[in-house]
């Protein structure tokens, strides 16, 4: 099944038990797809996570039926996943921007948030620098810490800070950046930053060793500042919109995203130098 065809499966799923308790899980096995890359491949194509979706949805419909019906609203909250009142109306004050008190009384309007809708459009018309390449088995060592799909966007950049504070970025050189979600099948996923471990020297007592399996791995390499326009996030997204879903070759064949950072000091502006390389390995198989 090809990407944009099992997004759009989730995307029906959702709407269609919109008022249920939905779970990953359940939502992913009904597009095909593995939970692990069916959440990073929904967040990078439709620019939000699986969960802001299900929110806003469920707040747009909610508003629709507050003022469209006289339904109480304690049942409305109910209906779309609220237990009680106050957090029912805290969630829809953020979204409309009034509370419900205020809607049903038409003392102001309602916010739409629109059901998505997957279309083939023209894009593309620029090269991707990649290889396919098979690696043996490789240990890596360094910290790790367990972070929700939900979150990890805003959470693993704090999680990088804290590294660099406290001074173990001067122990490994944080050669990679490394998720883990083995079963592919949960809510959350493990997250190293680590380098490669030389089983002749000591780690220190908090760090963790991790083995890679063997894998065939499509590389995808950046070059330019990290937060620039090359910068991997930009690659990210046109390896889950542009590669994977009009790749008539391979798929995804595990549960491990790595990103492969060159050595800041090798350029004169570190990970701002116009020059910095850094890599994206992603683990493939043949359809």
């Amino acid at each position: 099944m090809e990407w944009s065809e099992s997004i759009s499966k989730a995307i029906d799923y959702i709407e269609s038990h919109i008022t249920e308790e939905l779970t990953i899980a359940d939502i992913a096995k009904h597009a095909i797809i593995s939970p692990y890359y069916f959440q990073k491949g929904f967040s990078m194509l439709c620019g939000f996570t699986v969960g802001e979706y299900i929110k806003k949805r469920r707040l747009t419909l909610a508003g629709s039926e507050l003022v469209s019906t006289d339904r109480k609203i304690i049942d409305i909250a109910l209906k779309y996943g609220y237990d009680s009142p106050d957090s029912f109306t805290k969630a829809f004050l953020r979204f409309h921007g009034a509370t419900p008190t205020a809607i049903r009384k038409g003392e102001a309007m309602i916010k739409s948030f629109a059901p998505l809708k997957i279309q083939l459009i023209l894009t593309g018309g620029y090269t991707m620098d990649y290889r396919i390449v098979k690696k043996a088995p490789f240990t890596v060592a360094g910290v790790s810490a367990i972070f929700k799909y939900e979150t990890a966007d805003h959470e693993i950049p704090g999680f990088w800070e804290e590294f660099n504070r406290s001074g173990k970025n001067t122990l490994i050189k944080s050669m990679y950046g490394i998720s883990i979600d083995k079963d592919m099948s949960g809510n959350e996923f493990e997250y190293l930053i680590a380098d490669n471990y030389n089983p002749l020297e000591e780690i220190p007592e908090d760090f963790v060793t991790r083995l890679i399996p063997e894998y065939t791995w499509a590389v995808f390499s950046c070059k330019g500042a990290l937060a620039g326009t090359g910068s991997l996030q930009d690659i990210h997204k046109k390896i889950f919109t542009e590669w994977l879903p009009r790749n008539r070759d391979y798929e995804i064949a595990a549960g491990y995203h790595i990103e492969m950072y060159s050595d800041p000091g090798d350029y004169a502006k570190g990970t701002a130098d116009e020059e910095y390389y850094s890599e994206i390995w992603i683990p493939v198989r043949k359809k």
